[in-house]
Parts: structure tokens; C-alpha cells; sequence
């Protein structure tokens, strides 16, 4: 399946494709649009773009909309969408001290990326890497 979100990709949308092919969409394919551009409904199924689906929703980012939305039930993946969170979403407090970090990692990723696609790898490593710490500690 396709997915299409809007280019220059952060700390959200990477976590987000990150889960989309670990859990949901092994075969996932994405698409990235021009930051306010509409999707089109034959690009595919939109994702981080305010009125899709798959956005924020209720003050929480897109990732954990996605955990929401697929039954994901892991201790860890609540872990990381705390996180992702924290570092996407303003907030008045802060209770996970990675977020920052995450934050940053993820956009300095993006800055020695070629484009989306060498970014969405990257990140990739990073939430594999993260899921796998987590898991190790007991989240």
C-alpha cells in the first residue's frame, strides 16, 4: 500500500513510517507531497496532514493516533509514542527526558539526508535501535 505525507520529514512522520512497515504494512511504500498540498486519494493513504485519519488527534501526535487506531498494544510502543509526544506535541510537562534528544536526532537527520527517503531509512535505524534499548530495560 502507499502512503503519502508531506515532505521534510521529522520526528512524527519518521516514527510513524518506522511503524507502518514494522507493524501495520510490511510492503509500505511512501509518497511525499509538498508541505499544504492536498493529497490526492490515488497517492495514497495520507498521514501526518491535518484531516487525515492518521493525525493528530485529541493533543497527541500521529504515531500515537496510529497505536490508537491498530490496536498496538506494546508497553514499548506506548514508551516511544510518549516520546514522540513530548517531542512533537507542545506540552506543559515533561516526563520523558529523551524527547529532546529524539527530537534533535531526527532533525539533524533529516539535515545530512539526501531526501525524505535516506531520512525515512535513517530514522529507521534510530526507532529500531530505540524499540530494541526499551525492550532490553522493560520499557
Amino acid at each position: 500500500m502507499k502512503w503519502v505525507t508531506w515532505e521534510n520529514i521529522g520526528v512524527d512522520r519518521m516514527a510513524c513510517a518506522w511503524l507502518i512497515r514494522r507493524w501495520i504494512d510490511p510492503k509500505a511504500e511512501f509518497v511525499f507531497i509538498s508541505r499544504g498540498e492536498k493529497p490526492e486519494p490515488e497517492e495514497g493513504e495520507p498521514f501526518d496532514i491535518p484531516g487525515a485519519r492518521y493525525s493528530h488527534h485529541g493533543g497527541h501526535c500521529t504515531f500515537y493516533v496510529f497505536l490508537q487506531e491498530h490496536k498496538l498494544d506494546d508497553p514499548v510502543l506506548r514508551r516511544i509514542a510518549q516520546m514522540v509526544d513530548e517531542a512533537d506535541v507542545i506540552q506543559e510537562v515533561m516526563v520523558e527526558p529523551a524527547a529532546t534528544g529524539l527530537d534533535l536526532i531526527c532533525r539533524g537527520l533529516r539535515q545530512i539526508s539526501k531526501d525524505d527517503f535516506e531520512a525515512l531509512e535513517h530514522g529507521r535505524l534510530i526507532y529500531e535501535a530505540l524499540y530494541a534499548q526499551l525492550s532490553k530495560d522493560g520499557a
